[in-house]
């Protein structure tokens, strides 16, 4: 399937690692010119160089997401790098944790970080004829997992503000949908550490897992591709869970 990326502008926050990383890589192999940022200056250079090595037109900056201010000038001004904003991606998450500090960050990174990038899109992605947004959430915000915590509790939130931005934004052609990952494991990431500090916890996930194992950022970016691009002009509003059967419910 033609994806219709090719020379698409998309900018991707959180860019540098994990999941956000894949979603870059997955996006410039497709052909689309990238802007990326995160926290970190040596790993925006690092991905900026190995995504250029891969014949990608690539930008990227060191911003800090929970910074309102420069968040949205970076998106502004990459927008006027690249000649113009067709997708944006909000994938930074500020962590997890039950004290006020934790809740504090997942509020200012994972929710407003989203709600901030969207606005200062919107005026340039309704110049666009294909015009997408996707926000990363997680399997957390579906079905209980660790008790109560800010990561779970922010993450939902944001199904909800992109369910109300999809219908708001409908009419000037901008799409916006979700994907909820459940566990992912690499190098570096969250499952990795709890399989070297919570061996049993790590297992039992596993075990959870309908296919018998964990996700690949990768296998996220694929299904990300997919709805940001035109062959899913129909899509929106959707929290679409890639989790390899690791939650149970049903979906009606």
């Amino acid at each position: 399937m033609d994806l219709q990326l090719k020379g698409k502008k998309a900018i991707v926050t959180g860019g540098s690692r994990g999941i956000g990383r894949a979603i870059a890589g997955t996006l410039a192999a497709e052909g689309a010119e990238l802007a990326i940022c995160a926290r970190g200056a040596e790993g925006v250079e690092a991905a900026v160089k190995e995504l250029e090595a891969s014949g990608a037109r690539v930008v990227g900056k060191a911003v800090d997401v929970g910074d309102g201010e420069a968040l949205q000038g970076f998106i502004r001004e990459s927008a006027e790098t690249l000649g113009g904003l067709d997708i944006l991606v909000s994938n930074p998450s500020g962590g997890n944790g039950t004290d006020e500090a934790s809740w504090r960050a997942n509020f200012e990174i994972d929710l407003l970080g989203a709600v901030r990038s969207v606005e200062a899109a919107v005026p340039l992605l309704a110049q666009s004829d294909a015009a997408s947004v996707l926000l990363i959430s997680s399997t957390a915000a579906v079905e209980t997992f660790m008790g109560p915590t800010s990561y779970n509790a922010i993450k939902a939130a944001l199904l909800t503000h992109a369910n109300g931005l999809s219908q708001a934004l409908g009419p000037q052609g901008i799409r916006v949908n979700v994907i909820s990952p459940g566990p992912i494991y690499f190098a570096g990431g969250a499952w990795e550490q709890i399989e070297q500090t919570m061996k049993p916890m790590y297992d039992n996930a596993v075990k959870n897992c309908a296919i018998g194992r964990m996700g690949t950022p990768e296998e996220v970016a694929n299904a990300a591709a997919f709805l940001v691009s035109p062959a899913a002009s129909l899509i929106t509003g959707v929290n679409l869970v890639a989790d390899g059967g690791f939650t149970k419910r049903v979906n009606f």
